[in-house]
């Protein structure tokens, strides 16, 4: 073979241009420790990608193409993707490299480095998944100091004429998040979420015995993600089936009895490439023109929102940003991330039941990624290296471009506001407002003061004084220095003095 083309793990792309044309290429897959320990990963997360690699090179392979894969246990894996490939290049006498563009930066730094020393020629093609180009937000914001989401959406509609009548938004409006911020009030059932019962175990031994640390709970005999595309596609369906028509009314509600309540749970498989976003968004906004009796509006445009809107827009971010983005901690937060971020051993229930629930599941929703743990994170001031650290490594769909831009962005406002426009906290008026967490909760949520207060509300305060010389002059959150002007000196002594003893004992709430 003269030619090698490297796949790497999230590059699953059936539908890429390169197997059209594939005469003397050799595909070649590998498992590496490299990619399994640059974190401490869930135990779904590692097994997911090792078996949707391995159903991918199967596929392949009866398609008759030449395909190289390397097993997490085979002998001579080096673990490491630079040496792999130069032992394949001389072993196979290869004349030409090939590989597609990474999402990740690190990966991007090393192949470039890698063709830089290769003494063969080398070739690299795009992936053909995103909507937009690497440059294009830059290109779309040159020369604006801000990088308003709205403003990229409403861009992206237009362009790919998504849902845009006569060159008009659907419905009349670009958004309708002010009809989706409803509480599950258990008016609609929630369909159980569909589950794949994939029989992984095969690798539970290769995984143990290469030594990869991990962590979280699997089923091995029945592990719910999609692993290829027949099920990625199953997946699909069964969204916009079942979960579309109360998708966006529900999107932002968090729930003890479903975890995923109205979700896709498609961003795993969006992410390793088994299916593409514009093949998402065509398919949801199709069965809408077909059965508006079905899904409204304001379903429909919610969703498309965050495949074509959010998704594009942080990648967009992160190579804007990058490498500079992973560095910056606009707060300085310095406190260490709690042990109970690792257990879900805490008596705040809502922390309790989402972590918890990211520990069974790896994954948790978009809401509770945001308002549970990544509110408290930033409430108590943690490092935003650790957070980056824990989601990265807990969550199925956490690739570095699109967490590290939700974690440090717009969940812990470490950017400064590159991506949010304010902090995104608030008290347990919020996620009272939004759960049925607060219930069974040892704390009480209407408390600022004592020991069964919610940690939550004088950590908001404190928050928020601690910060004040940086965000005393964000328009977003005026009327909470207002507020807090209005409070006498003696209560703010009391909020704060009960937020320093919380922050002082982060282990034991």
């Amino acid at each position: 073979m003269s030619i090698l083309r490297l796949i790497l793990g999230d590059q699953l792309n059936r539908e890429h241009t390169w197997y059209q044309d594939d005469k003397n290429c050799l595909y070649v897959l590998m498992e590496i420790r490299q990619e399994t320990d640059y974190v401490r990963h869930h135990i779904q997360k590692i097994v997911c990608f090792f078996a949707a690699m391995r159903s991918f090179a199967d596929e392949l392979l009866k398609a008759h193409k030449s395909v190289l894969y390397i097993k997490i246990d085979d002998p001579n894996n080096t673990q490491s993707l630079y040496e792999n490939l130069l032992k394949v290049i001389e072993a196979r006498k290869i004349q030409k490299f090939e590989y597609l563009r990474p999402d990740e930066y690190r990966l991007d730094n090393q192949l470039n480095d890698f063709c830089t020393h290769l003494k063969i020629a080398s070739q690299v093609f795009d992936t053909e998944h995103f909507y937009t180009s690497r440059e294009e937000l830059g290109e779309i914001f040159k020369g604006k100091k801000q990088f308003l989401m709205e403003t990229f959406y409403r861009k992206m509609r237009q362009k790919h004429q998504i849902m845009m009548p006569n060159n008009q938004p659907e419905g009349g409006a670009w958004n309708f998040d002010k009809l989706n911020r409803q509480k599950y009030d258990n008016k609609v059932p929630v369909p159980m979420p569909i589950d794949f019962k994939n029989d992984l175990s095969y690798l539970k031994e290769p995984i143990e015995a290469c030594g990869a640390d991990y962590f979280g709970d699997i089923n091995w005999q029945q592990v719910i993600w999609p692993i290829n595309r027949t099920q990625a596609l199953q997946a699909l369906d069964f969204f916009i089936k079942k979960c579309l028509p109360h998708f966006g009314t529900y999107e932002d509600a968090l729930s003890t009895q479903h975890w995923s309540l109205f979700h896709s749970r498609l961003s795993f498989a969006l992410n390793i490439k088994l299916i593409s976003p514009k093949e998402v968004v065509d398919k949801s906004v199709a069965y809408f023109y077909r059965h508006p009796e079905l899904v409204s509006v304001q379903q429909i445009e919610g969703f498309v929102r965050q495949i074509l809107g959010w998704r594009e827009y942080m990648r967009g971010i992160y190579w804007l940003k990058m490498p500079s983005y992973q560095t910056l901690n606009f707060f300085n937060n310095q406190k260490a991330l709690p042990s109970w971020f690792w257990t879900g051993q805490t008596k705040m229930n809502c922390l309790k039941q989402s972590i918890s629930a990211s520990l069974k599941n790896a994954y948790a929703h978009h809401i509770q990624r945001l308002m549970i743990m990544g509110n408290f994170a930033a409430l108590a001031g943690i490092d935003p290296d650790e957070v980056d650290t824990w989601y990265l490594g807990i969550y199925i769909d956490a690739l570095d471009w699109v967490e590290i831009t939700n974690t440090r962005g717009m969940s812990q406002y470490a950017d400064g506001g590159i991506v949010g426009s304010k902090p995104y906290v608030s008290s347990a008026n919020y996620i009272d407002k939004m759960s049925d967490y607060c219930g069974k909760c040892y704390y009480k949520k209407s408390e600022k003061l004592g020991e069964k207060a919610c940690p939550f509300n004088s950590l908001y305060w404190h928050f928020h004084h601690r910060n004040r010389a940086k965000l005393n002059k964000n328009p977003r959150i005026g009327m909470v220095y207002v507020t807090w002007n209005k409070t006498s000196e003696a209560d703010k002594a009391l909020i704060l003095a009960q937020a320093d003893s919380h922050l002082a004992n982060l282990e034991n709430l």
